[in-house]
């Protein structure tokens, strides 16, 4: 009898135990670890490229105008930020000299014209007067002499016609010599566009700029009806892009717009810059003429696309680690390490082959020390935004 009661004594003290035990381990154990997961979806993955230094928008057409011969500003026709057309006088230079030269050369051509006119007149005449005396000749009434006479005559007023002539040419060619010097003292819009920046002042001396030694320009012109974006990109990324492939473009002024364009040059050559990555720019137009009033020197991003998928099972990048291992939620919300196969990346989502299916959960935060295979976890509560 006592040796049973010491049985179901010691039985119980060691279920009390290992309750004690369990209700322990129960109320100390670690709570499961918040940790941020994604869920594995279809979606789009793009292959892509970026511009390694900020690219620049720029002018299809930019012109530095400047006098090719030097003079003082007499007159400014524009303001800043005038649109302007082709051929439009922008700026005049002092040239009374030249314009009295032009006057007198028009003078000289009207007076050539009148004296040719009189020449030939003259010589009309003479040819009749020749005629007319050959057939007296003939008729026996005067001599051989007269009528040898008569056409040496015509053939000098005639000769005095055509000189008169050669000099209405001589003229004509002088005015454009004029015409030539007078272009030369003002500055015309090349093309259509917008006045960007005006240097000169009325009165101030104009000067062409030296071979060698750079001159402010009087006009600086800007095309902004034609844009494009120039960009540096990694040489190692360079043999990737080919002519005509998509891109996107952003601006750090319009943060919220991407516009789309298309690779529009490939430079041949390699840029290199002490202290920088080399680089190969190239250039991507715009597919459509953009809305948003764009202007030269907005720094600019551009990301060509290389290739891309529809439709395809894809994951966040960063839930990607070494050897593309990837941590998944287990049925029991413990990690499990699973390896994949994966295809199309960039920065934001890559593309899942074989290894997960559509509704799994992965790992993409990794800033805890705690984080390994096995350890039991649950999603980390984010703030819902007020409504």
């Amino acid at each position: 009898m006592q040796q049973s009661n010491k049985s179901f004594r010691f039985i119980l003290f060691g279920g009390i135990a290992i309750l004690v035990v369990a209700a322990f381990w129960y109320f100390t154990r670690p709570d499961p670890l918040e940790v941020e997961l994604a869920k594995v979806t279809y979606g789009n993955v793009e292959a892509t490229v970026v511009n390694t230094r900020a690219g620049t928008i720029k002018a299809c057409q930019r012109a530095n105008l400047a006098p090719t011969l030097g003079g003082q500003i007499v007159k400014i026709h524009v303001d800043e930020g005038d649109h302007v057309e082709i051929n439009q006088i922008l700026v005049e230079l002092w040239n009374t000299d030249l314009t009295a030269q032009r006057e007198l050369a028009q003078r000289q051509l009207t007076m050539s014209q009148e004296r040719h006119r009189e020449a030939c007149i003259l010589a009309q005449n003479a040819w009749r007067e020749s005629q007319r005396t050959q057939q007296l000749v003939d008729q026996g009434f005067i001599s051989s002499q007269r009528a040898e006479d008569a056409d040496a005559n015509a053939r000098a007023r005639q000769a005095s016609c055509d000189a008169a002539f050669a000099d209405i040419k001589r003229a004509n060619a002088q005015i454009r010599v004029t015409d030539a010097g007078l272009e030369r003292t003002v500055i015309k819009a090349p093309f259509a566009g917008v006045i960007a920046k005006i240097t000169g002042e009325i009165g101030e001396y104009a000067t062409p700029s030296p071979p060698g030694i750079p001159m402010p320009p009087v006009i600086d012109l800007i095309d902004d009806s034609c844009l494009y974006v120039s960009a540096p990109m990694d040489e190692v990324d360079a043999p990737k892009i080919k002519l005509g492939q998509p891109a996107r473009i952003t601006l750090d002024a319009m943060p919220q717009k991407v516009f789309h364009g298309k690779v529009s040059r490939i430079a041949p050559y390699v840029t290199e810059i002490e202290k920088q990555a080399r680089t190969v720019d190239i250039e991507v137009n715009f597919t459509e003429p953009p809305e948003s009033i764009l202007l030269a020197g907005y720094s600019a991003d551009v990301e060509v696309i290389l290739d891309s998928r529809e439709n395809v099972l894809r994951i966040p990048t960063q839930a990607l680690r070494q050897n593309n291992m990837v941590y998944l939620l287990g049925s029991d919300n413990k990690l499990l390490e699973q390896q994949l196969k994966t295809g199309l990346a960039n920065w934001s989502f890559t593309e899942v082959i074989s290894g997960l299916k559509d509704g799994d959960q992965v790992l993409v935060s990794f800033d805890q020390d705690e984080i390994k295979p096995g350890i039991a976890v649950q999603p980390r509560q984010t703030d819902e935004p007020a409504s």
